[in-house]
């Protein structure tokens, strides 16, 4: 993916000095510049490339560059300010195979050095922001599953008294293949007769000896007399 060039700021005229080389740690000083004198005078471009901040000076005619300084942070080695004016800097420019050298970079007026300084601390930070967004989503747990991971999860129900019983079975869960059991308190049918218990037509039935000795049967009956029980025997004679 190409990343664009953006302009962050733009001065029109600028001035370049050549400085001496620094002496002691207290910093640079403009008063130690000929400041009638500029070595070169042109335009100023702020240009962002994704991370990669550039200060470039070109010909504010031609648009042909003079020099480039690359910023990785401010305040820096790159872009130092002196310590006797707010309209001065120190620019640590470099060429294209890495050498690098210091001049003296001035506004003619302060707004335009305030400017500068508000366009660079707002792209460190935005950079900052940017990075730690980078690293939060790096340290995010990563909570999917793994090839082959399973998950147990018990699971209570609890009921309306706010005890907690297990889950009912449906009805009809314990009837095997699918048969529904029968009804409460429903009559059954007999089963059919097994054939032993089959009526044998060799065994003649009880009508059947009577019908066949019935004339024996009127005999007995007949010859057979009530008896009348002794008190009445007596009553009958007197």
């Amino acid at each position: 993916m190409d990343t664009y060039e953006s302009v962050l700021l733009v001065k029109n005229e600028v001035f370049v000095f050549k400085i001496p080389p620094r002496t002691s740690n207290r910093g640079y000083r403009a008063a130690d510049w000929n400041l009638q004198e500029p070595q070169w005078t042109g335009r100023m471009r702020l240009v962002a490339k994704g991370e990669e901040l550039i200060m470039k000076l070109e010909d504010k005619t031609t648009g042909e560059l003079f020099a480039k300084c690359p910023i990785d942070k401010y305040p820096g080695v790159a872009l130092e300010a002196v310590t006797d004016s707010s309209r001065y800097f120190v620019v640590r420019i470099q060429d294209d195979n890495g050498r690098s050298a210091y001049i003296g970079l001035g506004f003619g007026d302060r707004s335009d050095s305030f400017d500068l300084n508000v366009a660079l601390q707002d792209h460190f930070k935005w950079l900052k922001k940017e990075q730690e967004g980078d690293q939060s989503q790096q340290q995010q747990l990563d909570l999917g599953f793994k090839d082959g991971e399973t998950i147990k999860i018990n699971m209570k129900i609890t009921k309306k008294d706010g005890s907690e019983g297990s889950r009912p079975k449906r009805a009809g869960a314990a009837a095997v293949g699918g048969l529904l059991p029968p009804p409460p308190g429903g009559s059954r049918l007999p089963p059919p007769p097994s054939p032993q218990h089959a009526p044998n037509p060799a065994v003649p039935t009880a009508a059947t000896a009577n019908s066949e000795w019935g004339d024996f049967n009127s005999a007995s009956a007949t010859s057979q007399k009530p008896t009348t029980p002794a008190n009445q025997q007596n009553w009958v004679q007197f």
